[in-house]
């Protein structure tokens, strides 16, 4: 069995769970290792407060996946240029290029998604086309060898498609049992579609949405010239 690296970048103010997801789905195959991975592979404090110690340092490593997770420090990667450009070169090498939640906003900053369908947290979904990409509102979304989630909690569902794609869907379904995972939400509220104030939530963050805006146009036009 040959084995796989999976690069997990990690940056202050991710969500926790874009990260821990993959890493608890994707950690539990045979053959695969999850390296976690930052400039200098200093250690991060993650949204809520939870610090992460990589075991990388993102310049130079490389992997056979790239998968990107999100959360709202996003928005300075968005504007670093150094770790835009590793991300690059890691998903011009890997065999599947992946991302959770606005995870898809840097891959499209790093130019990665120009040309695919993609996915990311629906507050942030009409912001896809700014960096070639065609939005699509689904849980996931695989393009080639693309695969992108939406928001959060979809960076298990992502997990679990690359694990089919890598080891199988034995594997993937072995993993899936012993994460029990089969969501009964207590409550319908996990879709814009059924949670009425949805309007109410994206004006509340217009003014992030609209830094994001200005940050991807930025990252676009640098790497259109």
């Amino acid at each position: 069995m040959k084995p796989i690296r999976v690069a997990l970048p990690v940056f202050e103010g991710l969500t926790p769970l874009d990260a821990v997801g993959p890493l608890d789905v994707l950690g539990r195959l045979p053959g695969v290792e999850v390296v976690l991975a930052s400039p200098g592979g200093r250690p991060v404090a993650a949204e809520h407060g939870l610090r992460l110690a990589p075991q990388a340092d993102l310049r130079g490593l490389s992997a056979d996946v790239l998968c990107v997770p999100g959360g709202p420090g996003v928005n300075r990667l968005l504007e670093d240029p150094e770790v835009l450009g590793e991300l690059a070169r890691l998903g011009g090498e890997a065999r599947l290029v992946a991302s959770v939640c606005t995870g898809a906003l840097a891959l499209g900053a790093a130019g990665l998604l120009r040309g695919y369908r993609a996915t990311t947290h629906w507050l942030a979904l009409e912001l896809l086309p700014i960096v070639g990409a065609t939005p699509v509102a689904e849980r996931v979304v695989v393009d080639r060898n693309r695969v992108t989630g939406a928001g959060v909690t979809a960076g298990i569902d992502l997990a679990l498609s690359l694990a089919a794609e890598l080891r199988g869907e034995g594997e993937a379904r072995r993993v899936q049992l012993l994460l029990e995972y089969r969501p009964g939400p207590p409550l319908d509220a996990g879709s814009p579609a059924f949670y009425r104030e949805a309007a109410a939530l994206r004006q509340a963050r217009a003014g992030l949405q609209a830094e994001r805006r200005r940050l991807l146009q930025a990252a676009a036009a640098r790497w259109a010239d």
